[in-house]
Order: C-alpha cells, then sequence, then structure tokens
C-alpha cells in the first residue's frame, strides 16, 4: 500500500513510536521492581483468594508473605505473582536443628506449589538481631538458612529460588555519611556469616528500610522533605555521590557497610518499606501518600552507589492490621480491611513534588 506520509513525518512517527517504547518499558521497569507485603495480622481481613485478586487488579506483581498461609498459598497458584516466603522466627529452631525438618518444610512449601506459585526467595526469619529481644533466635537463623537452601539445592531449584534473611536498620552501626556505613560491632560475629553464605549462593541480603523512623527518632536534622523524596536538590553529598532523599543515603548505607566488611558482593533487596498514615509523630495520610508514591516511582532506578540496577522495593503494607502493636503499627496500610485505596497509586513515572507543600503541619504531631 502506498504510504501517505512524507519522508519527514515517517521520520518523525518513528521516533514518536520509539519514545513510546522506551517508555512503556521504563514503566514495565518500575512496576516490576515493586511488590506489596501481605501481612494477615487482622480479624477484618479479606480471605486469601481476594486479596490475590486485589494485587492482580491493581498491577501489583510482588509480594512478600510472613508464613506459609496455605489459603495464600492456594491462591497464588498461576497468578503471576513473584513472591518472598517467609519462615516464621518461631520456626528457626526446629529448621536449624533438624535437617529433615527443613526438607519437608521445602516439600509442604514450596515444591507442593512449585511452580505454579513464583517463589522468588525464602526469608529465613525477620529481623533477628543477636543483641535485644529477638536474641534466642540469632543462633539458629545460618544453620536455618544452610538447611533450607540444601533441602532447595537438592531439588536443583537453587538458582531460581534463593534463600536469605531478613534485617533491620539496627543493625547498622554507622550510617552516616553513607559511605563509612557499617555494622555494629556486636552483631558482625553474627551477619558475616551469613554474608559470606549470601556471596556462595548469590542470593541477597533483605533488607527491612523506613525513613519514617530515622526522621521520628531525629526530626532536629532530618528534614521532612528529605524523607519524603520532596527536598528540590542534593541535601548531601558524600565524596562524588549525592543524595536527594533519606532512602536512598539509607539503602547505600547498607551497601556500603556490606561492601566494609570487605566479603564480596552482595546485592540488597528491599523487603519492607512504608509510612503511616495515623498513630504518632510525622504519620499523616498526606505524608504517607507523598511517600508511597514516591517510593513506587523511586523502584525503576538503582541508587547513588549502585545505579545500574533497579532497586527492588516490597511496600509494608497491603492492609491496615488492627491486630499489630503498637497504635502506629496499625496504619501502615495501601488499602483498608474492606479493599478500599487508601492512596491513588500507580506504577512508574517522575517523583511527585508539585502537590505537595513541606511548610504544612503535620497532621499528627504529637
Amino acid at each position: 500500500m502506498a504510504s501517505h506520509f512524507s519522508r519527514n513525518q515517517r521520520f518523525s512517527f518513528a521516533a514518536l513510536l520509539l519514545l513510546f517504547e522506551l517508555f512503556a518499558v521504563n514503566l514495565i521497569t518500575a512496576d516490576a521492581q515493586i511488590g506489596v507485603c501481605y501481612g494477615m495480622m487482622g480479624n477484618n481481613l479479606p480471605a486469601a483468594n481476594e486479596v490475590i485478586s486485589l494485587y492482580r487488579s491493581n498491577n501489583i506483581r510482588r509480594m512478600r508473605l510472613y508464613d506459609p498461609n496455605q489459603a495464600a498459598l492456594q491462591a497464588l497458584r498461576n497468578s503471576g505473582i513473584e513472591l518472598i516466603l517467609g519462615v516464621p522466627n518461631s520456626d528457626l529452631q526446629g529448621l536449624a536443628t533438624n535437617a529433615d525438618n527443613a526438607r519437608q518444610w521445602v516439600q509442604r512449601n514450596v515444591l507442593n506449589f512449585w511452580p505454579s506459585v513464583r517463589i522468588k526467595y525464602i526469608a529465613v526469619g525477620n529481623e533477628v538481631s543477636p543483641v535485644g529481644g529477638s536474641s534466642w533466635y540469632a543462633q539458629f537463623v545460618l544453620p536455618a538458612v544452610q538447611n533450607v537452601y540444601q533441602a532447595i539445592r537438592a531439588q536443583g531449584l537453587h538458582d531460581q529460588i534463593k534463600v536469605s534473611t531478613a534485617i533491620d536498620m539496627t543493625l547498622i552501626g554507622n550510617s552516616y555519611p553513607p559511605s563509612q556505613g557499617s555494622f555494629r560491632g556486636d552483631v558482625r560475629s553474627y551477619l558475616d556469616p551469613i554474608i559470606g553464605y549470601l556471596l556462595y549462593a548469590g542470593a541477597p541480603l533483605l533488607v527491612n528500610v523506613y525513613p519514617y523512623f530515622s526522621y521520628y527518632g531525629n526530626p532536629r536534622d532530618i528534614s521532612l522533605p528529605y524523607a519524603l523524596f520532596t527536598a528540590p536538590n542534593v541535601q548531601v553529598w558524600d565524596g562524588q555521590y549525592g543524595y536527594q532523599n533519606l532512602f536512598d543515603a539509607m539503602l547505600d548505607s547498607v551497601h556500603a557497610a556490606i561492601d566494609n566488611t570487605r566479603i564480596g558482593y552482595v546485592e540488597v533487596v528491599v523487603s519492607e518499606s512504608g509510612w503511616p498514615s495515623d498513630g504518632d509523630f510525622g504519620a499523616s495520610y498526606d505524608n504517607a501518600r507523598v511517600y508511597l508514591d514516591n517510593l513506587v516511582r523511586r523502584a525503576g532506578r538503582g541508587s547513588p552507589r549502585r545505579p545500574s540496577k533497579p532497586t527492588e522495593i516490597y511496600i509494608f503494607a497491603m492492609f491496615d492490621e488492627n491486630g499489630k502493636s503498637p497504635e502506629i503499627e496499625k496504619h501502615f496500610g495501601l488499602f483498608s480491611p474492606n479493599k478500599q485505596k487508601k492512596y491513588p497509586f500507580g506504577f512508574g513515572g517522575k517523583i511527585v513534588m508539585d502537590d505537595f507543600n513541606a511548610t504544612n503541619p503535620l497532621k499528627s504531631d504529637m
């Protein structure tokens, strides 16, 4: 068929088409890096099959489960949703001290559902620390990780399913400037062997990163715009790296802490991040909306220290959970228990700055 367009028009049309395709790829990349944590500590939450439908209808393609809830795993079959599957801290001792227990756990919760459930990571324990309230569990984390890994490896799935554990930022001793990030001296004997295993297994370290709690703990030195991704320019220069938001600075302090162990290169997956909409200082609907919206948009790129690989991020959490405490923990949801969105969130695009006035008073200062 003869073309009705001139050569220049055809060139312009081709250029526009290419730009559109690049834009679409960028959206897909950003979308693909975001997951949402499905917590169940509430007595008014929807049934698991309804929750998985809610993920799919909102184009949420990744999920974190904190335990191998059988109804959720059944509902995830053939959903296309990639999964972080959690081992609760209460199960660590049994998996650590008996390899048969680990094999049975893997059979029951992984092999019975694979590959129709796309399990990507197994998080063996959450926020265990050798100091503090969870210290008793620390002795079991690495042996449990290794036993689960060996059970996965025996099935030839160790390249598809990575076994790790999730830590929080309390294990970081120094985080400023980010390049000087280091783990606390009193956790190194716990964490260094775990990092060594992760290097061997080619698995990432899962880290829960909450700028909200850093801001909450130090509002004198940390500005709200810096915490919410709305600072207009670089706030912290650290050698060649410039930081315009606290999330990137916290994440890179973890990257540096791993590097500074000199064990080797281990990637980081942000296994939780969020902002509460109520319940304490700095927690408001507007703050949460701006943080979460910008966090989703942030996911399409890497950090200043590791710019080449987009950061994989899991938002905490899918629902407000009325069974959690203290009060602040009840208000992290993207959705209300009635499945209504709390925020008009989407995937991809630019950081939102023009719809938030950082001089507005916080709605829930206490």
